[in-house]
């Protein structure tokens, strides 16, 4: 594999400020941080865009489902171990975690969240024209015409690191082992 952990010693000058600062907030530099860093944009820009997403107006569950479900259909074993791991910090129900890790077809136990994958699943398979009936099933559970293009911004954000993750073959971080699958 020809892609490398970097470290900020190592890496081009403009990725170390951002490898710092995600040390800095997590107390260890992630293996894919480490071989993202090979790009200064492509690590600005995710770090940047996953920012985003977690500040918008979807909960947190609902943002997890989303990201578990570009995880699995992606089979980025990374994110699907630091999401894990996010799930359980939230205190999710623990068949919802297996539901999304097994990452079947089958309903999530909650029917609102089960929208949100659906609503995901939709997005990815339609190239974003979603038809009415898929839309109008989203909002019905509560969800909004924001939430629905923040479903899009979650994609992008998610397609980016699972897609980065898998081509530079990032190993699963000791610190996250215990909720790989």
């Amino acid at each position: 594999m020809p892609f490398a952990d970097l470290t900020p010693e190592t890496a081009p000058p403009a990725s170390r400020r951002a490898m710092e600062a995600v040390t800095e907030r997590l107390g260890h530099l992630p293996s894919a941080v480490a071989r993202l860093a090979a790009s200064p944009h492509a690590l600005d820009g995710f770090l940047k865009i996953s920012a985003i997403f977690e500040s918008c107006t979807l909960d947190p569950l609902s943002r997890e489902v989303l990201i578990m479900t570009m995880a699995t259909r992606n089979d980025c074993h990374i994110c699907v171990a630091m999401h894990t791991a996010k799930l359980t910090s939230l205190d999710a129900d623990p068949a919802l975690v297996a539901a999304l890790r097994d990452g079947t077809e089958a309903p999530l136990p909650d029917e609102r969240l089960e929208a949100v994958r659906r609503f995901t699943l939709a997005v990815l398979a339609s190239a974003g024209a979603v038809d009415d009936a898929a839309l109008r099933d989203f909002l019905s559970y509560g969800y909004t015409e924001q939430n629905a293009l923040e479903v899009v911004l979650g994609i992008g954000a998610y397609t980016l690191s699972t897609l980065a993750n898998r081509l530079t073959g990032a190993p699963v971080d000791e610190q996250l082992a215990a909720f790989a699958r």
